[in-house]
């Protein structure tokens, strides 16, 4: 075990030489769609790791070699793990060992929609439990702004410790985009906001290790809240561009046509594009953050609040959608075969984080439905917070598809043969605009 440091500004100054030197020892807390491609980063910039979990599949998997994250090869798995570059473990005595400490948690919401805070208060205690001198620690999780000051200093503090004093606290704000091959960790600019200037420079120059552009802010505050910004832009956009396609379609023109032709101006517009709902571990979730941070400063975020409820709305236009197109061959909900493709939250990811599939099934057996999925990606449900289907995905044939009275295409996988599927199926609604290149024709096709 690693000895402790001496106190106070030694220790500090003990851990900015380490971080210099690479010989700094990062510990990583949540090993999933962020930190796994964290530890990846830092092992390729010369630091060793030790990722901790409470979900003990999880370590046991990661020490076999195996994978569980689809973007997250089992030869990386291998390669880190044989190099000793990166330990996995659910010890978290380990602590101890580590000069520097990422938390990388979720960050749900209650079924009341306002923030669930426990894995983040959670880790902070155990952390505090082990805390010593000389430690840097940073949140990465998504959260509203006062989190790292309000809520992880208080917990770390519980160890007797002083944050400036004895240990440094920062703020940087995770970025992953699951299933996205043009950027990597790396690639992606760091925003990165300290406690106080020591924080930030130590925080600063360990990420520099790991990836190309480190982006240093004035504060914790500043780096949380421009996080929430990101998001509740694209929360926002996306809610306009859903409310608009139920407008347009309304009217009986085609908004995705409508995209295409705004999307040729050169400035001042940026393609958003409508679904059956928002998914991921992010937009559905951080602006009812800042919402609710935002009512303790008796200012209500009505614009927000409205996005995210507008969006929140959409599995239900998909279900009236669904109900409307049955009821033209002369059949209602209940009792119909219905098939939902792709359980992800977006094309091309085994993530099922607030996937508005899970919504969509759920709402449909509700009515008296009976519904299958398919999803190559996801072979089989497993038991989430709020959700438990309990399901496996049917194989996808042109004689199973003619089975069922309905189609639905709530996720867009680029392993779908999407002119097998057309050809094949009875009656499709399509959210994702997926059957747009099939030729031939489309008259058992509804846009939703």
């Amino acid at each position: 075990m690693r000895k402790s440091r001496g106190g106070g500004a030694p220790a500090l100054k003990d851990l900015l030489a380490a971080i210099e030197s690479r010989s700094a020892l990062v510990g990583v807390i949540g090993l999933g769609y962020v930190g796994l491609p964290l530890i990846r980063a830092f092992c390729a910039g010369g630091l060793k790791t030790i990722g901790f979990d409470i979900d003990t599949e999880k370590i046991r998997k990661l020490r076999a070699g195996q994978s569980y994250i689809r973007h997250f090869p089992a030869h990386l798995v291998r390669e880190l793990v044989h190099s000793k570059a990166f330990t996995p473990t659910d010890d978290f005595s380990l602590i101890a060992d580590c000069d520097a400490l990422i938390i990388c948690v979720p960050t749900p919401l209650t079924i009341h929609r306002e923030p669930d805070m426990h894995f983040v208060v959670g880790t902070a205690k155990i952390i505090g439990e082990h805390l010593r001198r000389g430690q840097l620690v940073v949140l990465e999780s998504t959260t509203y702004p006062g989190t790292t000051r309000e809520v992880v200093l208080p917990a770390l503090e519980t160890s007797g410790l002083s944050a400036g004093r004895d240990f440094l606290l920062a703020y940087s704000p995770e970025r992953e985009d699951p299933g996205r091959t043009d950027f990597q960790t790396a690639d992606i600019p760091k925003v990165v906001g300290g406690y106080d200037a020591l924080s930030l420079q130590a925080a600063s120059r360990l990420y520099q290790h790991a990836v190309k552009n480190v982006v240093p802010v004035e504060s914790c505050e500043i780096a949380e809240a421009a996080k929430i910004l990101e998001n509740c832009y694209r929360c926002i956009n996306i809610a306009m561009i859903n409310e608009l396609k139920m407008i347009l379609d309304r009217m009986g023109v085609d908004v995705w046509k409508v995209i295409a032709a705004a999307q040729t101006k050169p400035f001042g517009f940026q393609a958003f594009y409508p679904g059956p709902g928002l998914g991921g571990h992010c937009i559905p979730i951080d602006p009812f953050y800042l919402s609710w941070k935002a009512k303790q400063y008796d200012i209500p975020a009505r614009f927000i609040e409205l996005a995210g409820e507008l969006n929140t709305s959409m599995p239900y236009y998909v279900i009236s959608k669904t109900a409307e197109a049955l009821n033209q061959i002369g059949k209602p909900i209940r009792g119909s075969r219905i098939l939902v493709l792709g359980l992800a939250y977006k094309k091309d990811v085994d993530d099922l984080r607030e996937s508005p599939s899970i919504v969509l099934i759920e709402q449909l057996k509700k009515r008296g439905a009976r519904v299958d999925y398919n999803d190559p990606l996801i072979p089989s449900t497993h038991r989430q917070r709020h959700h438990d289907l309990q399901m496996k995905s049917v194989p996808l044939t042109p004689a199973n598809l003619r089975k069922y009275d309905l189609v639905l295409i709530a996720t867009d996988h680029s392993q779908y043969d999407w002119s097998m599927i057309v050809a094949s199926s009875r009656l499709i609604v399509d959210t994702r605009n997926a059957t747009a290149a099939v030729k031939g024709s489309k008259k058992h096709i509804i846009r939703a």
